[in-house]
Formats: C-alpha cells, structure tokens, sequence
C-alpha cells in the first residue's frame, strides 16, 4: 500500500472521530490494508466509544503486536481487560506498562501524534485498581503508597482520594486514555498530499491559434499549426514520419492517431519511448516504435494531398515537368470552358531542364510543312489558351497585334482591357512574364508562339489605394490559403508587396485581398530566378 494513501485514509478517519462519527472513522480504518501500531489504537478508541470492548481489546492486541514496547498500548488493555474481569492479565499488563516507562516518570507521546502524557503513577494507579478487584486490599494500600513517591504532574489529591476509598473498602475505577485523543499523522505530511506546482503553469495571454492552451517554449509562427516544417540544413533528415498502425491514447497528453496518418516531431524521444508529435493541429505523445519515415512520392495517376493542414513545404528551385506535345492544327475561333485545370503542383519535379537554346517559332511556312496537320485549317493561325478563373481557348492570326488580342480576350472575359494583364512563360523557363509594351502596334502574336500554340496568363488588376507598395511580385504557384491572414492567389498573379513581415513571409495585395504568404511562392519580376539558383 502506498503510503500517501495510508496517510489519506488515516487523516480521514482522524477527522471522523473529531466529529464522534465513531462508524465512519472504523469503515476508512478497514480500507487500510496494512495498518500500523497507531491506527490500530485508533480503532481501539472508536470500539470504547462504542461501548464495544471485545472488539477494542482485539485492536489493542494487534496494536501490542506491532509494537512491544508502546507502555500506553499496555496501560489502555489492563484497563479494557478490568473492565471485562481478566484481572490477572491486567495485572500483568499493568507491570509491561511499567517496565516499558523505563524508570521514567512520564511519557509524552505528542512526537508520535497522540497529544496524552503517560505517569508512571497513573501505572500504579491501575495496578491498585486491580489489586482492588481481587480482594488484597493491602497490596491495594502499598502500591498506592508507593504511587505517592512518584514524580508527575496531576497527581493531586488522586492518591489521597484513594487511599481513603480503600480504607472504606471501595473499589478504584480504572483510568483511561480520554476520549478524542487519538494519534494524528504529521500536519506537514498532510499538506503534501495534494499535488504542488511549485513553478506555476503559463497562461495564453493572446494567441491567433483558436482553442490554444500550450503554454510551453515556442517561437510564435505566422501561419495555422500543422504540417509546417521549420527551417532546417540541408543535411538534417526531414521531421514528418508516418504512423505504421492506429494507435488508441490511453494515457494523459497521449494522441489518437489513424493508421497511415503523417505527423510531424515536435521534439525528442524520452526514457518511456514517447515522443511529441504534431497532427492535425494537436500536439501529443506517441510511441517512437509505431513512426516510421514518411515517403512524399506522388503517386502517377492521382495527386494526393500531402499536407491536409498548415503550410506545404517550399517549393524547390527547379523547373517543373512539361509533356512532350505534338504540333496541332489551328481550329476555327472557338470559346472552350473547362473545370479541369491542372493546378500546379506544390512537389517540383527533379528531371533536368530543356537546353536554354532559343524558342522555336511557329511560322505559316513551318507549319504547312508539318506532317499530320489538317487540310482544312486555316493557314497562318495559331490556337491561344488563356489562364483565367477559367480556361479560353481562341485561334486567331500570327500576325495579330498585342492588343488586338488583349481586347477579344477582355470581350471573353466580360472586363475592360485596361484592367487586364497578360504574361508568357520563355521557352525553358518557368517565369512568367509581362507582355513587352502590350499597346504597340509592332508586337504580334508570332513572338510568343510556340508548336502551334500560345499559353497566356490573365490577370484583373485591382487598384490599391491607401498602402504603400513596396515592389510588386509574380506568383510561381497555386497557393491556398490556410487561414484568414493568408493571402490566396494563383500561377502567375501579380502581388503588390505592402511589408515584409521576417525573412519568410511578405504581407500582399491580390485580386482586392491582403494577407500575408510565403515568399518562396512569387519572384521579384526583375530578378532571374535561373541566375539566383546558380549562385
């Protein structure tokens, strides 16, 4: 049995007994399964209050049983046992008890938690009592003169009071552990039961994560918690691992956590094999031998969401994949919507990058002498796609003028052309930009076709007013937004930078929107991104 738990059952019954609830304090002293010398003692107190002297005497033997030397145990029992007429054996106990005082005139029992003093004259007292009972009134008489030469406080008048009792011939009444005396555990041992936080907990002041109780260590982060990975060397391994079987909390500060499910370390792995982890915006504790590396390989038919929650990873400084297309044959003018938008993808392809050779040009010449091409396409038209909220597709003439152009695009789109902006992507670049002087009369289509077709990005522009703009920005990738902070925008948007919030993040305007985004998500328009890498 644990010891705190001895001391709460025995402060418990102590406290009954101070309210002379006699049953209550004998039902906690039951519930200790291995009870000392002193709440035995307890228990002999509460069975006298009862009047229940067969069971007190029983606790009093177990009491002498797990201590021999207690003198009050001794002196308790000779007075139970007179009280039942076992007048040898209380004789006997009475002589124990004086052995056990050890020449000493008193025994103070506070140390141990029982507020009585024990005199070796109330010993003697007893020992007449007895004597009393059995009829040797002169053993009565000696005892009790020799009583008087005892030291001791509250002797008194006691003595000479029984004198003359036994000279009428009367017999002395026992004496007694009072009542409501009863040994207490330690007060300091008491208040230590309950639990102390001695370095006080910390309290969320403000935070802009909803429901946030962590009170740790931790730099604050500008996004919503989840799969977001800080930085970190290149050489360290990533932090994200994948849960190999479900796993059921069963402990406190424990996650439930599906099988196959991706978390991220939160710190190190302690003596018990837990560890702290991150999922789904939770932080908990999971076995290290259920984790296993997480392997972010896309799959080819499908794309996954690799990070249902918080931040994806930054995208890496490489060109993404293109497939090889064949010359197509240009198609009368045409409006095609589709909702099947291929967004680009947050994980960049590792292949090498086309040679940084000059884009070829798609001339009426080259292409009738293609092969495979229609017969009845008409010559010297190429087929425009536009990037907008939705996909246009328009076949129009190589030598169309830029903003002959932007105009049947802006009468698809149902806005002004001024409000419109188109960007290109180079050949062999990922960078999309600007048209060069979209108003001029000398720039046609033909510069910017490539194998029978033109790839547009369109943008509306949004005017700002009241903010400073730092510089503006073209956004490389699709990106969602996690919060309402971010700020969301699409491939190819053009981002008026307002601030620049740390080394990672840029407070934007987009689309009439502000909010702040990853920076590793746009370029400045000019710088080259191929020449930054390089350094």
């Amino acid at each position: 049995m644990l010891y705190t738990e001895l001391l709460r059952l025995w402060n418990e019954s102590v406290q009954a007994m101070d309210a002379r609830d006699w049953e209550g304090a004998l039902a906690k002293l039951k519930q200790i399964s291995e009870p000392t010398s002193r709440t035995h003692f307890n228990a002999s107190l509460a069975h006298l209050a009862l009047g229940q002297l067969d069971m007190a005497m029983r606790a009093l033997d177990l009491t002498i049983a797990k201590d021999e030397r207690l003198a009050v145990a001794f002196f308790q029992r000779a007075a139970v046992m007179m009280q039942i007429d076992r007048l040898e054996e209380a004789l006997s106990d009475c002589i124990w008890a004086q052995k056990h005082m050890r020449g000493n005139a008193v025994i103070d029992y506070r140390q141990l938690g029982l507020r009585y003093k024990l005199y070796s004259w109330q010993v003697l007292y007893n020992a007449a009592a007895v004597y009393c009972r059995m009829g040797q009134w002169q053993q009565a008489m000696d005892v009790l003169l020799s009583a008087t030469q005892a030291r001791g406080q509250g002797r008194g008048g006691n003595i000479e009071v029984a004198l003359n009792s036994i000279e009428r011939r009367e017999v002395l009444n026992p004496l007694l552990v009072p009542e409501g005396l009863v040994f207490r555990p330690r007060k300091q041992e008491i208040e230590q039961l309950q639990q102390k936080d001695f370095l006080g907990k910390a309290k969320v002041i403000s935070s802009m994560f909803p429901n946030d109780d962590f009170g740790g260590f931790e730099p604050l982060r500008h996004q919503k918690p989840g799969f977001y990975e800080p930085k970190t060397d290149e050489a360290q391994v990533s932090r994200y691992m994948r849960v190999r079987a479900p796993y059921m909390a069963w402990g406190p500060g424990q996650l439930t956590v599906p099988g196959g499910a991706k978390v991220f370390l939160f710190g190190e792995e302690d003596r018990n094999g837990m560890i702290n982890v991150i999922h789904d915006g939770q932080r908990g504790l999971l076995p290290v031998s259920l984790l296993e590396p997480a392997d972010f390989k896309k799959s080819k038919n499908k794309k996954e969401n690799l990070f249902p929650s918080g931040i994806p990873l930054p995208p890496e400084l490489k060109p993404p994949s293109r497939p090889q297309t064949e010359p197509i044959s240009p198609a009368p003018p045409r409006v095609r919507l589709s909702t099947d938008t291929p967004a680009p993808s947050h994980n960049i392809s590792t292949h090498t990058p086309p040679p940084a050779s000059g884009p070829p040009r798609y001339t009426a010449n080259a292409m009738s002498n293609q092969t495979g091409s229609d017969q009845g396409a008409e010559a010297g038209s190429v087929v425009v796609k536009v990037h907008y909220t939705y996909n246009i597709a328009l076949s129009v003439p190589l030598d169309t003028p830029y903003h002959e152009l932007k105009e049947q695009i802006a009468e698809k789109v149902g806005h002004p052309a001024s409000q419109l902006r188109l960007r290109h992507k180079q050949h062999g670049s990922r960078v999309l930009k600007p048209l060069p002087e979209e108003m001029e009369l000398n720039h046609i289509v033909q510069e910017v076709a490539e194998v029978g077709r033109v790839t547009l990005w369109c943008q509306r522009e949004d005017p700002l007013g009241n903010h400073n703009i730092l510089y503006q920005m073209v956004a490389l990738y699709d990106y969602d937004a996690q919060g309402p902070e971010d700020l969301e925008f699409s491939e190819g948007d053009t981002i008026d930078v307002l601030s620049e919030v740390n080394e990672e993040w840029l407070e934007g305007h987009c689309a009439g929107n502000i909010g702040i985004f990853p920076c590793c998500f746009a370029y400045r328009e000019n710088d080259s991104l191929i020449q930054d890498s390089e350094y």
